[in-house]
């Protein structure tokens, strides 16, 4: 009996990954082969800087130093962690998106791992953001822009950490851009979106720094048109040796609502993914992506975007005198 062939209109054209992607690919995964270096790896995604000591890794794991070591290097050679030198300590660092690239790579797909959160606890969410918007949107409404962000954040931006707190605020941030937009949240406090490819860099450190200048006299929000699974390490570590926290921020996709109700939209390299608004002000930052980058190079993108960040305020009119008058 002859095995049926299918039908030439269902089949997909194969299209082989290139050869020195596949080689990319292969050599990482042959550097994660070793059950060590992937606890190592999960050490330190798991880090809330996202960056760790060996000295800390060994302790950890029983090992010695220089075993550690071996293994760090060799993750380093294949492009998974970076390597930043501290005075005397020396910092590792994952790199997001090789990682990403590997684990994708071993699923056969470049759909993102989407994790699970219980009904039960997105139910919660939905019944804490009842409270704090009561009169403003229903029960119903509420519930759907939960289950939307959950689902944004899990599919497009990756995220496997903190989702039900990520999900908690992504919606709450939504829903107040939404009442913005509706006029049902009447203040006088100006809004600026970011917005960069991956929601993961450039974004990030311009938000943080406005957030540090202005605090409240300003609203900020950010969002990436191809957002990451994580923010860059590289971004934190910079922002923290000048005092400026990151505040708990998180990779997230672009929704209409939140340029709707933005003054200010700054793009940084994502092109035409903004929707444009009349009576909104858009602007394009040319900056260098922090991607890849050491140290010097993320510190250089930080300091061109404070000295924007300062021109900013002086648009929306929130001025050193206005910040130091109380």
């Amino acid at each position: 009996m002859r095995a049926e062939t299918p039908d030439s209109d269902t089949r997909v054209a194969l299209r082989p990954l290139d050869r020195p992607s596949a080689e990319e690919i292969a050599h990482s995964l042959r550097a994660m082969a070793d059950p060590t270096r992937v606890q190592l790896l999960g050490m330190i995604v798991d880090q809330p800087d996202g960056r760790a000591l060996v000295g800390e890794l060994a302790s950890a794991l029983s090992l010695t130093q220089p075993t550690v070591s071996h293994h760090m290097r060799i993750l380093v050679d294949a492009g998974l962690l970076a390597r930043e030198q501290s005075g005397r300590q020396v910092w590792y660092s994952v790199v997001p998106d090789r990682v990403a690239d590997v684990l994708d790579s071993t699923r056969g797909q470049r759909d993102p791992i989407v994790a699970v959160v219980a009904p039960s606890v997105l139910a919660r969410i939905a019944d804490n953001l009842a409270v704090r918007f009561n009169g403003v949107f229903s029960p119903e409404t509420i519930t759907r822009y939960v289950q939307e962000s959950y689902e944004l954040l899990a599919r497009r931006a990756r995220i496997t950490r903190y989702l039900p707190s990520f999900t908690a605020r992504f919606a709450g941030d939504r829903l107040q851009s939404l009442a913005a937009v509706d006029s049902r949240n009447a203040d006088s406090i100006p809004e600026v979106l970011f917005v960069c490819v991956q929601n993961a860099g450039r974004s990030q450190l311009a938000s943080a720094l406005l957030r540090s200048l202005a605090g409240d006299r300003v609203r900020v929000l950010t969002a990436g048109s191809e957002p990451a699974g994580v923010v860059n390490p590289m971004v934190i570590v910079a922002l923290d040796e000048i005092g400026v926290p990151l505040a708990g921020e998180y990779p997230k996709p672009l929704t209409d609502e939140v340029v709707r109700a933005a003054d200010y939209v700054i793009t940084m390299g994502c092109g035409d993914a903004c929707p444009i608004y009349p009576g909104r002000t858009y602007l394009d930052w040319d900056l260098a992506d922090p991607i890849g980058l050491p140290l010097e190079g993320v510190r250089l993108i930080r300091d061109d975007i404070e000295a924007r960040i300062h021109v900013l305020l002086a648009a929306l009119g929130v001025t050193d005198r206005d910040m130091n008058a109380e």
